[in-house]
């Protein structure tokens, strides 16, 4: 437990430092009434770009985190190569309702990107093929990934999101019979946001999942959110 909370701590500190925006969202999913907050940050440079984000939740009716989780990856350049090298890792930790802490499996990938901009910049779109290793499950996995943005009636709307495919299995599902299998899984997280000054927006994004945090089949959760964007 206290290593829970050591960890919580330092990712918070580092997601804070770093942060390019902060949001905070009320999810309306069956089950899912709380917050999470996030903060998120991409940077590109000379050779490539860096992105990362951390989710937080919060169980509002006993006031904890429940559940700690990021992402970190950097893509870098072949000179003038449209082609991009793409790493990634992915982890996190979760709290029961109990007060027991758990891992996220830790997932490492390794593979190519492909980025297409707008000449203003107003749109743009990234594919990701890459091999996933997760740990203590499949060491042979793969993902395929689309991240997108689309910016609207001045900058005054910003549609965003992305869409995850790979291959992972699971046999546990909390709304399934035992013994139930699946290989793999489907996630997306498409956000709008409304931009009421150039600092604060409000929005709402819409995670539709499929085989994905232990339940079985589709499940769609909309949220309200806010956010607050430090620096472009």
């Amino acid at each position: 437990m206290k290593k829970f909370i050591i960890s919580i701590c330092l990712i918070a500190i580092m997601g804070m430092l770093n942060a390019q925006n902060l949001q905070l969202h009320y999810d309306f999913g069956e089950g899912r009434q709380y917050l999470t907050s996030t903060v998120e940050l991409f940077k590109p440079d000379k050779i490539g770009s860096t992105f990362f984000f951390i989710d937080m939740d919060y169980d509002v009716s006993n006031a904890k985190v429940k559940l700690a989780y990021w992402e970190i990856a950097r893509d870098f350049k072949f000179k003038k190569c449209p082609i991009m090298f793409h790493t990634e890792y992915n982890g996190g930790f979760g709290q029961t309702d109990l007060g027991g802490a758990y891992q996220i499996n830790s997932s490492f990938l390794n593979g190519l990107s492909y980025s297409w901009n707008s000449k203003d910049y107003s749109k743009g779109i990234t594919f990701i093929a890459a091999h996933k290793f997760i740990t203590q499950k499949d060491k042979a996995s793969f993902q395929l990934t689309a991240v997108w943005y689309l910016k609207m009636f001045k900058n005054k709307l910003l549609f965003t999101g992305f869409a995850d495919f790979w291959k992972e299995k699971n046999d546990f599902f909390v709304n399934a019979p035992l013994g139930t299998t699946t290989q793999f899984v489907f996630l997306t997280e498409p956000q709008l946001w409304y931009n009421i000054t150039k600092k604060f927006a409000v929005g709402t994004e819409i995670e539709i999942a499929s085989n994905f945090a232990l339940h079985k089949g589709l499940k769609v959760c909309p949220t309200l959110g806010l956010k607050y964007i430090f620096n472009e």
